[in-house]
């Protein structure tokens, strides 16, 4: 078995999770507090990877990235950045089709806080940002790790997005999803689910730890 695209995988699920934190703590603190009319439309612009089929989603990222395209073009030219078919393409097309997993949780830990916590650090002359990093985020850690194990899982189990925009090159966008589907191709069921258990075991062992975390499971243990 080829371990490249299980490393690839893990290597774009960890990269993808840390700039999905910084991108969705602000979005989620401004879905959380603000009052704006335009709220509704951007919160379902960050909601439609949860309903459009991802080869929707990667075949528009396709086109928008493609250097024959002004966005693609714009990046191409200026910033020398070639996202089709590379790894930075699969982290972007990452970002975007998992945000709303990181997102909602951190969006719900907000809006559930007490509003009395801000108003009184507020009251003691804290900023805004030093209430945010000092009051709320540590008042939300169960959504904060939600959001990052939903995210992080996701990412792994990718498929139809990260075909479409990294296409299937050894080494640089073959991941483990592709890499099973390659092998059943292939007829190769043993080395797919060899690649297979791997994933599920992970992902197993990942989701369980959240909910003994966030369940207050392993505390109780060891008291």
């Amino acid at each position: 078995m080829d371990w490249q695209p299980l490393i690839l995988t893990f290597k774009l699920a960890l990269t993808a999770t840390i700039l999905l934190l910084v991108v969705s703590v602000p979005l989620a603190y401004w879905l959380a507090y603000t009052k704006v009319k335009l709220k509704p439309v951007v919160e379902t612009l960050v909601s439609m990877p949860l309903v459009l089929p991802p080869t929707v989603l990667g075949f528009y990222l396709l086109v928008a990235l493609s250097p024959s395209n002004i966005f693609g073009h714009w990046l191409d030219h200026y910033f020398g950045l070639r996202l089709i078919f590379s790894f930075q393409g699969l982290v972007f097309a990452s970002i975007i089709y998992s945000l709303p997993f990181m997102v909602h949780p951190i969006q719900a830990g907000f809006s559930n806080l007490d509003t009395t916590l801000v108003e009184a650090s507020y009251v003691l002359g804290k900023s805004k940002i030093k209430t945010l990093f000092k009051v709320l985020l540590p008042n939300i850690r169960p959504s904060l790790l939600t959001g990052i194990v939903l995210a992080f899982a996701h990412t792994i189990g990718e498929f139809g997005v990260v075909l479409m925009i990294g296409g299937n090159i050894p080494g640089k966008t073959k991941v483990a999803s592709i890499a099973i589907y390659d092998e059943v191709e292939a007829l190769n069921y043993h080395t797919a689910n060899s690649y297979s258990l791997i994933l599920f075991a992970i992902s197993f062992s990942i989701l369980l730890t959240v909910f003994l975390i966030n369940g207050g499971y392993i505390k109780r243990f060891w008291r």
